[in-house]
């Protein structure tokens, strides 16, 4: 048992209190964002597709973007479609851990976590969409 639990296995309330745990909180908190990341990269393909927008859109945004503003809201634009597919995943993932089988409910709620990553994509499309068209002079 770990030292912040109780002998009911759930972790001790003061543990939620800032400053508490430190540095070593962070650093495991850091770790499994890691594995989360690299869980991501392994087994979703529409995980390894947005990091690689991300990889080639981050030096275009560069070369598109009229002033640090406008390249930060697309870099951002790219972030936010990763978080909302790994919300997705995380979401699917659980689903499909609750029940594998064929299930409305569990549909429905895929169906909606798919629906964000939808309106992120969007997102991004109007913000690198706006930006190109700054570019080359459509918008002032």
């Amino acid at each position: 048992m770990k030292k912040d639990e109780s002998t009911s296995g759930f972790p001790d309330r003061r543990s939620a209190l800032p400053g508490a745990g430190g540095l070593s909180r962070i650093v495991a908190a850091g770790r499994n964002s890691m594995r989360g990341l690299m869980e991501g990269l392994r087994s979703e393909a529409a995980i390894k597709q947005e990091i690689a927008l991300l990889v080639i859109g981050v030096p275009l945004a560069m070369f598109v973007a009229a002033n640090v503003w406008v390249w930060l809201a697309m870099v951002g634009s790219l972030l936010f479609i990763l978080m909302i597919e790994f919300l997705n995943t995380a979401i699917e993932q659980l689903c499909n851990h609750v029940t594998p089988q064929r299930h409305e409910a569990i549909r429905v709620t895929k169906d909606l976590a798919s629906a964000a990553v939808f309106f992120a994509l969007l997102l991004a499309g109007l913000v690198w969409g706006a930006a190109l068209l700054q570019r080359f002079g459509v918008f002032g």
